[in-house]
């Protein structure tokens, strides 16, 4: 039984919340969120990625980058940017892009989920970017950022949304940038948070989609406290995590390309006739780049010409739901025994490309140097519950969300 917690959200006033919502701070660069902000001084960047208002010089991991954090969000709240709301609610938002809409609940969830895999994960963390959200998080005494949690559909939950988003007008309306819709409506009617509160109960798993670093460092902060503070083992904000909750029915992933720098000491005729021992190997045909039409199937750049790979008998086991993985099927029969790539996470030889980004930036990669790119056919949502209720992890960067969450426009204090 899941448990979902109500609370009183730091939120950016109507008028500027299209100014303050951001992307999280792990999709770009420091110096591509100091261009973002240029000329905003009301994005959240400043307090997710707040080195972008220091020197560049500044280490990402100083102290100073963390108390910068928490003056930038102080200094928010103070001149009135955020604003919390005076009760405990549940929020409604809804991300539109290319006319499909995905609708999540804002609450809080349980540490002890997370802990007792109630909330199920499927990716491993990196110490050195868990540390680093430990200490953000810390030091601003919040969770800025939302962990996107999905969970299989439940028709009341939908009903009970829906019936809400049809009964009220939405406290903000906007279309950031990229052309992205979002919509935030405020639940705080006690009937109707106690609804959804029992509704969860009967909501057995839920799977983290997105945001494997913040949960993780979110629960090691919240056990930290209870450390600190034996005397609270209750209701204390700091036993809960910002997450934003959706139906596994509304999401979309994409594809989530990789490109290599070298083709491991062999030419590209000896590379071909070694991939061609596991695969099926057709030029590809069609016009433009080469997106893999079906699972087990993959698009290949390589000297200027596109092929279409598909994975012959015997490179996968169907029953086996790591094993035939798209990610997987590449990794163990391409990547390691030929590219020679053992570990995808560390080898400075292989980088990915999110399937936002296009096919085209996988022919520009290259193009500017690298040496062979792998268009994925995307993850399927039905792929990453297996993974998580095998208790396995996917390879890296096995799925690719889109629409990102935006952060800054909840914002959880954990006292």
């Amino acid at each position: 039984m899941a448990v979902l917690k109500p609370f009183r959200a730091l939120r950016p006033i109507p008028s500027l919340a299209s100014k303050v919502a951001a992307l999280p701070y792990d999709v770009m660069d420091s110096a591509e969120a100091r261009l973002m902000v240029k000329g905003n001084p009301y994005s959240f960047l400043h307090v997710d990625k707040a080195e972008i208002d220091l020197d560049p010089a500044v280490d990402l991991y100083d102290g100073q980058v963390y108390e910068k954090a928490k003056k930038n969000l102080h200094k928010m709240v103070d001149a009135g940017t955020l604003v919390q709301d005076d009760q405990r609610c549940f929020y409604i938002y809804q991300q539109t892009m290319d006319g499909r809409a995905q609708t999540g609940l804002v609450g809080c969830t349980s540490i002890d989920d997370y802990l007792n895999n109630i909330i199920k994960k499927h990716e491993l963390t990196r110490a050195e970017k868990e540390q680093d959200r430990i200490r953000h998080v810390d030091c601003c005494n919040a969770n800025t950022g939302p962990i996107f949690l999905t969970y299989r559909a439940q028709g009341e939950i939908n009903q009970i949304i829906e019936d809400w988003m049809g009964g009220h007008s939405p406290v903000c309306d906007f279309v950031s940038e990229d052309e992205i819709g979002h919509r935030v409506w405020v639940i705080d009617h006690a009937s109707t948070i106690t609804q959804l509160i029992r509704a969860f109960e009967q909501i057995e798993t839920l799977y983290i989609a997105d945001g494997h670093h913040r949960a993780a460092s979110a629960v090691k902060v919240g056990l930290k406290r209870r450390t600190q503070f034996p005397q609270f083992r209750g209701d204390e904000e700091f036993n809960f995590f910002l997450a934003v909750l959706f139906p596994d029915e509304q999401l979309h992933i994409m594809d989530y390309n990789r490109v290599v720098k070298d083709l491991n000491g062999h030419t590209p005729d000896q590379f071909l006739e070694k991939v061609k021992e596991k695969f099926t190997v057709l030029a590809y045909q069609g016009t433009g780049p080469c997106r893999p039409p079906e699972k087990h199937s993959f698009g290949m750049y390589l000297g200027g010409q596109w092929y279409l790979l598909k994975a012959n008998e015997g490179t996968y086991q169907e029953n086996d739901p790591m094993d035939r993985l798209d990610v997987s099927i590449l990794q163990n029969n391409i990547l390691t025994p030929i590219l020679g790539i053992e570990d995808p996470r560390t080898d400075k030889r292989i980088d990915f490309v999110g399937g936002i980004r296009g096919l085209e930036e996988l022919e520009r990669r290259v193009q500017a140097g690298m040496q062979v790119a792998f268009s994925m056919f995307p993850t399927t949502i039905d792929d990453l519950m297996a993974i998580a209720d095998a208790g396995a992890v996917m390879p890296p960067k096995s799925t690719w969300f889109e629409p990102k969450l935006r952060s800054g426009l909840f914002i959880h204090e954990l006292s």
